[in-house]
């Protein structure tokens, strides 16, 4: 399931960065698996990470077991 740009930030920092910050991000291919723009915003998965490095993490470790 998808959440808006937003609220994906509140859930994953305290406190959340600014949108013009995030919409870099997804510029620069920082949040995997990428967003989806709709119009004017942006959708991110639920399980989607925020890497700051070149490799990208596996989503199987965010998986609860």
């Amino acid at each position: 399931m998808k959440k808006r740009l937003d609220e994906w930030l509140k859930s994953q920092f305290d406190p959340p960065p600014a949108i013009r910050t995030a919409r870099l991000w997804i510029r620069d291919g920082k949040i995997y698996p990428a967003p989806v723009k709709v119009g004017r915003s942006y959708y991110v998965e639920e399980n989607a990470v925020f890497q700051n490095g070149v490799a990208r993490p596996s989503l199987a470790s965010r998986i609860p077991q």
